[in-house]
């Protein structure tokens, strides 16, 4: 009798355990859940889908990129790493790192939201992967920078379309790479 009382004791025991550790961790699981007023996915894919649209009418060949690119109230963005974009860039590109873009350093680049703004990455060139090294085609550069700049609220962005190889490019470069 006692064994059987003291089995059953251990088995109510490891019963309340397991239902206390089921608790805990549907809590934590529950903390994870909680919405971050800082994190909206369903804006990103709706923005996604916005910009989706806009870019087919927005790509450009190099040759309107380059005429583009010497008007007025136009600037040409690279949303590159630091590094990348010092070692080569176009000639004249504003840089911004997409890690490092938040509303206050936009401001500081592109003059206002209706500036009209030509982007590029890595996988507009071949040729030249030190500098310009290739991404997953679905984690292109500029799809993050377009809809990035779409939801700061420029959306007058045009995006340079065709891979290019940089060493027959019709396009201004600089940057330490060319110094050597």
């Amino acid at each position: 009798m006692r064994k059987m009382i003291i089995g059953l004791s251990l088995l109510i025991l490891t019963f309340v355990g397991s239902q206390a550790q089921q608790q805990q961790s549907q809590q934590v699981h529950q903390q994870y859940l909680v919405p971050n007023r800082r994190i909206d996915y369903s804006g990103f894919l709706t923005n996604a889908v916005q910009v989706g649209k806009l870019r087919q009418e927005r790509r450009v060949s190099e040759q309107d990129f380059i005429e583009m690119g010497k008007e007025v109230d136009t600037i040409v963005f690279d949303a590159r790493s630091d590094s990348k974009y010092q070692m080569l860039h176009i000639k004249g590109a504003k840089h911004l790192s997409l890690p490092d873009i938040t509303e206050a350093e936009l401001a500081k680049v592109i003059p206002t939201k209706t500036t009209r703004v030509l982007i590029y990455c890595n996988n507009n060139f071949e040729n030249e992967p030190a500098a310009f090294p290739s991404k997953a085609v679905r984690a292109s550069l500029n799809l993050y920078t377009f809809n990035t700049l779409y939801s700061y609220g420029y959306t007058n962005v045009y995006e340079l379309g065709p891979l290019i190889d940089i060493t027959k490019s019709k396009l201004e470069f600089e940057g330490t790479k060319l110094a050597h």
